[in-house]
C-alpha cells in the first residue's frame, strides 16, 4: 500500500463516530493538559497492535495498568455512544483477574447490553485504526439493538 493511500485510510478512520467518541473520552481524562499538544492519532496509537508488536508480547502475561485503563476507556466510549443513540444511561462494569481474564459488561437499567468475555488483556489492541473503529461500532450497534429489543428492562 502506498504511503498516500495509508494516510487517506487513516484520515477516513479518524472520522468514524466511535473513534471521535474515544478521543473525546481520552481528552476528558486529561485534567492537567498533558495531551493538549498530541494529535488524535497519537492518542489512539496505543490501541494499534500490529502483527510485529503482538508477536513481541508473551503468550501469557499480566496486563499492565495502562493497558487495563485503555480497555476501560474503550468500553466507556462504547457505553457513551450507546447512551447518545438511545437516551438510556449505560454503565460499564469490569471484573478482571490480575492474569488478564475476566468480563466486561455494559448495563442499562436491568439489561446487559454488551457482554464481553476477556482473555489475554495484556494483548488488547487492534490491527489498525479501521479495525479499532469497526470493533467499537460493532459493540455500539449490538448495545443499541439490545436496548431496542428490550426497552422495558433497559429503562427500568
Amino acid at each position: 500500500m502506498s504511503e498516500a493511500a495509508e494516510v487517506g485510510q487513516t484520515d477516513t478512520a479518524l472520522d468514524a463516530p466511535f473513534l471521535k467518541q474515544l478521543v473525546t473520552i481520552w481528552r476528558a481524562e486529561d485534567s492537567h493538559g498533558t495531551w493538549e499538544g498530541k494529535s488524535d492519532l497519537d492518542l489512539l496509537e496505543p490501541y494499534i497492535l500490529d502483527k510485529e508488536k503482538r508477536h513481541a508480547l508473551p503468550i501469557v502475561g499480566d496486563p499492565d495498568p495502562d493497558t487495563v485503563w485503555r480497555l476501560e476507556l474503550f468500553f466507556n466510549a462504547v457505553a457513551l455512544s450507546i447512551e447518545k443513540a438511545t437516551g438510556v444511561m449505560v454503565q460499564p462494569m469490569l471484573k478482571m483477574h490480575h492474569e488478564g481474564f475476566g468480563r466486561m459488561v455494559l448495563i442499562a437499567g436491568r439489561l446487559i447490553v454488551v457482554n464481553k468475555q476477556l482473555r489475554d488483556v495484556h494483548r488488547f489492541g487492534f490491527d489498525g485504526l479501521a479495525k479499532l473503529a469497526t470493533e467499537g461500532e460493532k459493540y455500539v450497534a449490538d448495545g443499541i439493538g439490545m436496548i431496542r429489543k428490550f426497552p422495558d428492562a433497559a429503562n427500568y
